[in-house]
């Protein structure tokens, strides 16, 4: 499903993720005596001190302290979190980044305090948890979250893929700057990708925040690719100066492409240069056409939710056309929507004879997205992020190659003219 620049006749309309997190809040409710005696209050109930006593007796001593505070959003990353503890030991403590990756930490000789090994990241969300006991074998527990530093006379960049990833061979280095850059020479200048298959690989600007790096053809399959970001000290503007000094690897898979033909109404998906499956599909239809071109997934999703609203496809009460909380194994292809996913809500036999979609590639599939006989269900675990999906035949433009993953949309000589080295 797609999302375009809008016109009224809604020509431009697509189905994009509007994704809904439910957190459960845990409400505490605290209990008051109320047996004061008329000489003010001063007297408690008997009853009531004995389970207070007695409460306390089961409460650990230890406490435990983590420095920085808790919601902290301008922590540094050059003084490291700390986890202390007094009247009490450490028994366990682990930190990660908001997205699971673990960051290994040293425990004192004597058990009361903990710090991370290395330099915190900038602009990066971590947790920590931490657990103690006292003398008497009682535990307490204690977590923060907080956000590091990001100073208006510094820059990052976040790229993906991560290190350590298995890619497909159309999977680009791309590099999101939080500042914009104006040294744009310089920065590039910084960076260096390179493959073990010794292909050429070359960066091109989109705009002032995002580098791209790719070759003239895809990844060699099975090779294995290294970012290395040296820009710590780089001026990228005006007293603006990079952080971040690391090398990344990642390992490119087996060379999977698909082939969508909306005039066909068919996708091929090849490996290695042979078909191994062909899946009959449901393009975009007359009125909401699918983009041509090369794309890249991604992002992947066994389910996700889909709101016409947040792009533009309302009723008259301002609600979205549709609102499918459950669209099974949903690839992404674009930025602004465009999605290969299964579809269970139409009927079978569009798959193969007529194109109904708002912009999407859809697949056969069955609600529940756990139906291993279905062709959504098979091409979404077939695949991962970094393979190719071309389309052709709709009728529609070329997708933009900054929409996306997408630059491969450009030739080699237009992404050439894109690097400012």
């Amino acid at each position: 499903m797609e999302k375009r620049v809008m016109t009224n006749s809604k020509r431009r309309k697509g189905l994009t993720v509007a994704s809904a997190l439910l957190g459960g809040v845990l409400v505490l409710s605290a209990c008051s005596g109320g047996g004061d005696s008329a000489s003010g209050g001063k007297s408690k109930d008997t009853s009531q001190a004995k389970a207070d006593e007695a409460a306390a007796k089961k409460t650990s001593e230890a406490d435990i302290k983590i420095t920085p505070k808790d919601g902290s959003d301008n922590a540094s990353i050059n003084n490291s979190a700390a986890v202390t503890v007094s009247k009490g030991t450490l028994t366990n403590v682990t930190m990660t980044t908001a997205d699971g990756a673990a960051v290994p930490g040293t425990l004192s000789a004597d058990k009361t305090s903990w710090k991370p090994n290395t330099q915190l990241e900038r602009s990066t969300t971590y947790k920590l948890a931490a657990t103690a006991k006292d003398s008497k074998g009682l535990e307490a527990h204690e977590n923060a979250s907080f956000t590091t530093v990001s100073p208006s006379n510094s820059f990052i960049g976040n790229f993906t893929p991560e290190n350590g990833s298995t890619v497909g061979v159309g999977m680009p280095v791309s590099i999101n700057f939080d500042k914009a850059i104006t040294n744009k020479a310089a920065v590039q200048k910084g960076i260096t990708v390179s493959s073990s298959s010794g292909q050429e690989v070359v960066g091109h600007w989109f705009g002032a925040n995002r580098l791209d790096f790719r070759p003239e053809t895809y990844w060699k399959e099975n090779s294995t690719v290294t970012l290395k970001l040296a820009l710590d000290g780089v001026e990228g503007a005006q007293g603006v100066y990079g952080v971040q000094q690391k090398t990344v690897t990642f390992h490119i898979g087996r060379n999977q492409i698909s082939y969508v033909d909306a005039k066909t109404k068919q996708m091929k998906v090849t490996e290695d240069g042979k078909v191994v499956k062909t899946i009959p599909i449901s393009a975009g239809s007359p009125q909401n056409k699918t983009y041509n071109g090369i794309m890249v997934m991604s992002e992947k999703f066994k389910e996700t939710r889909m709101n016409g609203a947040t792009v533009g496809f309302t009723d008259d009460d301002g609600k979205g056309e549709y609102d499918i909380k459950d669209v099974p194994h949903a690839i992404r292809l674009t930025n602004s929507g465009t999605f290969l996913h299964g579809n269970y809500w139409g009927a079978k036999s569009i798959f193969g004879s007529v194109n109904t979609s708002h912009g999407c590639v859809g697949l056969s599939d069955t609600k529940g997205a756990n139906d291993p006989s279905t062709p959504a269900y098979w091409m979404y675990t077939h695949s991962i992020v970094g393979d190719v999906v071309i389309v052709s035949n709709t009728g529609d433009k070329t997708v933009q190659p900054d929409n996306g993953l997408n630059g491969w949309n450009l030739s080699w000589a237009d992404w050439k003219a894109g690097s400012a080295v």
